[in-house]
């Protein structure tokens, strides 16, 4: 679980990158359309890639945005990829989107998070889910998945809480595998630490379930969600392409029924 350096030559980290989505360098060729032999050369040194050329097998291997730019610095070019703070002018089209997204899934609650599950945004919903935890976990920057998991967070009031855990850590894992991001890397294993007293399934969802849902805690109510993540299309700014909205929607009639309420109470 370590990241790509740019002070390392570009055919070394193409390689790095190749054999960590498990491709051998004949799958790599046929799928970018170019010879085994012209890719070994690059990969070896032997050859120096263009930039088109980098940037071309940085798509084939579904790299981020951030580390296509670092492939590019390795390989003698310009970073092509921009990031641009959320708060600047030309972000408010991106900010509208996202607040239209929030405020239309009322009364449910959604987060906008970035790629490091910190928090960027979120609806009044959430303050649902937010209740009982400690001060200092709400201090930004605020991670989400901290949130979730700290035993000082929502953790004592998620009644599947080995479930949810088990999860959220394959998903940060798999996370973890397509970025090689070292602060993922770093959050895992503090989220890994955190003590848990229920069995936690080594496999999920179970027979039967269409998805692995929160169960929360609510007095003495038991509310049901489950949740769906969305992304920006075709990003071309790298703070854009990090971001996404986790969306909580009522898993049955009772949860969605005391939602309502809350928001529309008699």
């Amino acid at each position: 679980m370590t990241t790509t350096s740019a002070n390392r030559p570009v055919g070394e980290l193409l390689r790095q990158w190749r054999e960590r989505r498990r491709m051998s360098q004949l799958d790599l060729s046929i799928q970018a359309n170019i010879s085994t032999r012209h890719l070994s050369f690059v990969e070896t040194g032997r050859s120096k890639p263009s930039r088109s050329m980098i940037l071309h097998l940085a798509e084939e291997l579904d790299l981020p945005l951030r580390e296509r730019n670092r492939l590019l610095l390795a390989g003698g070019f310009a970073p092509v990829y921009a990031e641009t703070p959320l708060n600047s002018p030309e972000m408010i089209s991106v900010r509208e989107a996202l607040g239209q997204v929030l405020s239309g899934h009322q009364p449910y609650p959604a987060v906008v998070v970035d790629q490091r599950w910190n928090l960027v945004d979120r609806n009044s919903a959430t303050g649902l889910l937010l209740r009982g935890v400690a001060p200092e976990l709400l201090e930004p920057p605020v991670n989400v998945l901290r949130l979730s998991l700290h035993p000082r967070g929502m953790a004592h009031r998620i009644l599947n809480l080995g479930e949810w855990r088990a999860h959220l850590l394959h998903r940060l894992r798999r996370q973890i595998s397509l970025t090689a991001d070292p602060d993922l890397t770093e959050l895992w294993r503090e989220l890994d630490d955190y003590p848990c007293d229920q069995p936690e399934p080594e496999i999920s969802p179970g027979p039967g379930q269409i998805v692995i849902p929160l169960r929360l805690r609510r007095g003495y109510r038991e509310l049901v969600f489950f949740s769906t993540m969305t992304t920006f299309g075709h990003p071309m700014d790298i703070t854009v392409a990090e971001l996404a909205i986790e969306a909580y929607f009522p898993a049955n009639p009772e949860t969605a029924a005391y939602l309502q309420h809350q928001h529309h109470p008699d």
